[in-house]
């Protein structure tokens, strides 16, 4: 499991510089990376295409706190032919991620509060 994620990481490390390079964005570019750690670090399972985890991360942060409206510039068709994948996936993945750093920024809070 562990291999086929570092394969999947470093896929979609390269999606998500390559989406970074051209809708410029540096706060957004250091959340993803730090979302790409988590999962790393995580060891969560990715299964499927790269792109669909690269286009959920960035779907997912864009949309953080509020209702999912899309990627700012882009139309769902060219978002999923950026990532190579579905918005049914990216969708599946968004739900994923969303979930992940919600627990993690919990975690966080609950620690810093010494509960």
């Amino acid at each position: 499991m562990i291999a086929l994620n570092h394969t999947i990481d470093k896929t979609c490390r390269q999606f998500l510089e390559s989406y970074f390079a051209k809708f410029p964005n540096h706060y957004l570019q250091v959340q993803a990376d730090c979302v790409l750690k988590l999962l790393r670090e995580r060891q969560i399972p990715m299964p499927g295409k790269p792109g669909s985890w690269a286009g959920g991360i960035v779907y997912a942060l864009v949309n953080l706190g509020k209702r999912p409206c899309g990627v700012p510039g882009l139309l769902n068709k060219d978002l999923e032919k950026f990532f190579d994948a579905s918005m049914g996936a990216i969708y599946k993945r968004t739900e994923k991620i969303r979930v992940l750093y919600f627990s993690m920024l919990t975690n966080d809070l609950l620690e810093s509060s010494g509960l």
